[in-house]
């Protein structure tokens, strides 16, 4: 049962990873990895010495801070309110309507943003019609991140309760029914059994979000770069593109994306590291 997994699991995630050695090369891909003339650290100092890396960096880990805000709480509080409610059939559809954004492609997502918040969209023709000022949203880099965690809010939010819901299933409803008993209300009911009962997954769920810090999307910034300025909009993922691939260097693009590999598997380490001195088991038990 195991096997097809673990043969995915090798096709896809590390036979590629034999791809690293070329951002240790100057990587002809006419000539192949093996015979691509060797560079050393060189794509690295590159790398290092350019400000436009910082600057994505920088971007990149202000916008996956404000998306770890805004973004990482929101299933978890919908996964409480769906759990609370009684109807079976009530809550199943509000399930299915909260799930079906998570199958929309990105150019999908962003062209019905588009529709409500750009310069012609529904929004600004409201505004219009009430002789208020315009506001493109779309094109704003000030609100840019934003934009961007809400997006990411409506599309996955729906998708992220699913672990919590099964979480919240595995808490014993006595538990429950003994604190209504002892005259326990909602707030406390929730504060003592139903926080405690996710704690485990919250811990999990916040050391993967951790470890994924440094990728915070690549197709959503990729459409939007353009609208509102890469000064906005770089991240880790568009700079590995623009300046790696885009411009054939691509052993330059595979030294930015090794970095990034680099630092998040110390965030994901680190993160966890945090969970076991809090007495949860994290990735693993310790």
């Amino acid at each position: 049962m195991v096997a097809p997994a673990v043969v995915l699991l090798l096709i896809f995630s590390y036979a590629p990873m034999v791809g690293v050695i070329t951002a240790f090369q100057y990587y002809d891909p006419l000539i192949g990895i093996w015979d691509s003339d060797w560079a050393g650290l060189d794509q690295f100092q590159q790398l290092f010495a350019d400000s436009r890396f910082w600057h994505a960096l920088s971007n990149t880990l202000y916008l996956s801070f404000v998306q770890l805000i805004l973004f990482f709480p929101i299933p978890i509080v919908l996964a409480m309110l769906l759990n609370s409610v009684l109807s079976e059939r009530v809550r199943n559809f509000v399930q299915s309507v909260v799930y079906l954004p998570h199958f929309f492609s990105w150019v999908l997502v962003i062209t019905i943003f588009q529709q409500m918040l750009g310069g012609a969209g529904a929004f600004n023709q409201w505004l219009r019609s009430n002789d208020l000022a315009t506001w493109d949203v779309m094109t704003n880099p000030d609100t840019f991140a934003l934009l961007v965690t809400f997006q990411g809010v409506w599309k996955e939010a729906g998708w992220g309760i699913i672990v919590f819901l099964a979480a919240l299933a595995a808490i014993n409803p006595g538990l429950y029914e003994a604190a209504a008993a002892d005259g326990a209300g909602p707030w406390r009911r929730m504060w003592h059994i139903t926080l405690p009962g996710l704690r485990g997954v919250i811990v999990l769920m916040l050391v993967l979000r951790l470890g994924g810090a440094l990728s915070v999307g690549f197709e959503q910034f990729l459409i939007q770069r353009d609208a509102v300025g890469h000064e906005a909009a770089e991240v880790l993922d568009t700079y590995a593109f623009y300046y790696g691939i885009a411009t054939t260097n691509y052993s330059f693009g595979a030294a930015a994306g090794l970095f990034k590999s680099v630092i998040s598997l110390l965030l994901i380490w680190g993160a966890n590291k945090l969970a076991h001195s809090f007495g949860e088991d994290g990735l693993y038990r310790k």
